[in-house]
Formats: C-alpha cells, sequence, structure tokens
C-alpha cells in the first residue's frame, strides 16, 4: 500500500491567448489560458501538469472545451 501526501499544490499561467470561436452564452470571445500545476511533497517537486483552461471575456464564464 502506498500512501502519498501532496503538500502544495502550485499553479502558473504561462500564457494566454484568443481562441477560434465565441462564447455560446453570450457571445462574447474566448480567450485561452496555459497554466502548469505542480504537486509538492515538502518541497520536494512529484509532478508537473500543464492544462489549457477556456473562459470568456465578457461573461467570465468558464468553458470546456469537449473533444
Amino acid at each position: 500500500m502506498c500512501l502519498v501526501f501532496v503538500c502544495d499544490e502550485e499553479e502558473r499561467v504561462l500564457g494566454t491567448h484568443q481562441a477560434p470561436g465565441s462564447c455560446p452564452f453570450c457571445g462574447g470571445v474566448v480567450m485561452a489560458t496555459d497554466v502548469e500545476s505542480a504537486w509538492r511533497f515538502c518541497f520536494l517537486p512529484l509532478y508537473f501538469h500543464t492544462k489549457r483552461r477556456f473562459y470568456c471575456t465578457l461573461c467570465t464564464r468558464r468553458l470546456v472545451a469537449y473533444p
């Protein structure tokens, strides 16, 4: 049995750019943000993961893209 306790999760914004398409709720411009998250166990980095998040600039809703 393996027990892993995560002490801290840190997120850092790598970049932001305009995404194609428009918001389905209000028709505003969609922005894409690249975020890198790092899980740390007592100051020792364990796992790095890069995510892309989408949000509307007009209604500030977070949007989900389905592949």
